[in-house]
């Protein structure tokens, strides 16, 4: 006896054979969607990863770490993006989701028993594949509940994600600081946690359908078969699937192009979307590579509060994430205006956690640039789902992870592996705060035009602008 997630009783949920009221049908698949996420995300090892990479237990020395192994999984992410990205519709998300759970095991493995630089580079490739694959998590649950319970499943799981990761860094802080806990039991304990994550991720109900095709692949391969002669050769229906295989491909890439260019008609989705890949490429290069700057600012200080600082930050912007959703503002007229401007302090807290020797000042810092990071990209989202229909949501999601990787292959690739520069870490950082300096500036202009053609009407071309500014449809 239990409660029925295969959805086999038609449309409704039951519970040995009796029906129950529909609302039920999307907690199941939620709530093993959020312990997955809160496992894979609980990675007591994540502060310290610096410390134990270059450390007495893998004896990879700084250079090694800043430019022949972190930048494996930026530019591995980019490579494997598209093809994970196609991947994940037509095998219709579960069987991405169990890939992204066992890249988690196989890197975290890689790290606690692996030992010289091509096994910690191998580590961080399946680091990037479940990197990659973050687009199956995150559009998962938009196939599997009705409508009416997005905002509700979206709050849940991004909640789960955020929470995992700041409990692990808090765990992690606690053992070193307190319990004198060794960085290779850390590593084993995140071992055990994304391990549970990959086990959960077996239970997940398969949805039925796609986003992007209704009516997959799948069900016209049986189709067919049911509407085959039994009497035909084998070889009929080799060819019968291989060409709806490639019937299902050719529709899938109209499909994409044609939401592609629906999606990117509207000039104030375009620029969200600039805000939400650039900003995403910024925070990944800080957020990598922060834990080196801290060793300079500090070198050999095993007792760094690296967790509880990346702890307090992950909680402080969930907590500012929430308390956007109940901020009354007009964010049509308003919200790429207060992007450029927290985009502005985001470049002053970069730039001051470069220009300081204080290892406190630059963890306030970095507090400030993750809680604020993490509210902008909070509202980046809202506004962009609110201007797409949801079938497209994971499109839309999945373009702005390749766009925000490429950029990032680029930065790493001019900032860190350029032979000619070889730039020190504080260089480094003073490129990033001058990054974001630069996206700032765009969408401080580009916000204070949005809010003088609102409130400063022309006539005539009032109706052209509703078009190119948040609101103005649902593409």
């Amino acid at each position: 006896m239990g409660f029925c997630w295969s959805r086999e009783c038609g449309d409704r949920p039951c519970w040995a054979g009796y029906y129950v009221p529909y609302c039920a049908d999307w907690v199941g698949p939620t709530m093993l969607l959020c312990i997955y996420g809160f496992c894979s995300m609980m990675r007591p090892i994540e502060p310290f990863m610096t410390e134990f990479l270059t450390g007495t237990y893998k004896n990879l020395t700084a250079e090694q770490v800043t430019r022949q192994v972190y930048p494996v999984w930026t530019y591995s992410s980019l490579v494997l993006l598209i093809p994970i990205l196609l991947m994940t519709d037509f095998l219709r998300y579960k069987p991405v989701i169990i890939l992204q759970g066992l890249a988690y095991v196989t890197m975290y493995l890689l790290v606690l028993f692996g030992s010289g630089l091509h096994l910690a580079q191998l580590a961080f490739f399946c680091y990037s594949i479940a990197m990659a694959a973050d687009v199956a998590y995150f559009s998962y649950i938009y196939s599997m509940v009705q409508a009416c319970y997005y905002q509700r499943v979206t709050s849940y799981i991004k909640v789960a994600v955020l929470l995992g990761y700041a409990v692990g860094a808090l765990l992690a802080q606690l053992l070193v600081s307190l319990g004198g806990v060794s960085l290779y039991c850390l590593a084993f304990l995140t071992v055990i946690s994304v391990s549970v994550a990959l086990i959960t991720s077996f239970f997940l109900p398969m949805p039925k359908t796609s986003l992007f095709l209704k009516g997959t692949y799948f069900a016209r391969q049986g189709n067919s078969g049911e509407d085959t002669p039994k009497s035909e050769s084998p070889d009929f229906f080799i060819w019968v699937k291989s060409t709806a295989a490639v019937d299902h491909v050719g529709r899938m890439f109209r499909r994409l192009l044609s939401d592609c260019k629906k999606c990117y008609s509207s000039v104030a989705l375009v620029f969200f979307c600039i805000w939400a890949a650039t900003g995403r490429c910024g925070f990944y290069q800080v957020t990598s590579y922060v834990q080196l700057l801290w060793v300079h600012v500090q070198p050999h200080n095993f007792t760094a509060y690296n967790g509880v600082v990346d702890a307090v930050s992950t909680l402080s912007g969930a907590a500012a994430t929430a308390a956007v959703g109940h901020i009354s503002l007009e964010w049509s007229v308003w919200g790429e205006l207060l992007l450029g401007g927290f985009t502005f302090l985001i470049s002053g807290v970069v730039f001051l956690m470069d220009l300081t020797d204080n290892i406190w000042i630059s963890y306030t810092c970095f507090f400030l640039f993750k809680a604020v990071y993490l509210q902008l990209t909070t509202i980046c989202t809202f506004q962009i789902a609110k201007m797409l229909n949801r079938r497209r949501y994971a499109l839309v999601y999945g373009m702005n992870y390749l766009v925000g990787t490429l950029l990032q292959s680029v930065l790493t690739a001019i900032v860190i592996n350029t032979k000619s520069l070889q730039l020190t870490i504080t260089l480094q950082f003073l490129i990033y705060a001058s990054y974001f300096a630069a996206i700032s500036l765009l969408f401080t202009v580009r916000g204070a035009y949005t809010v003088f053609c609102m409130k400063h009407p022309a006539g005539g071309n009032q109706a052209e602008r509703a078009t190119n500014l948040p609101g103005g449809s649902h593409l």
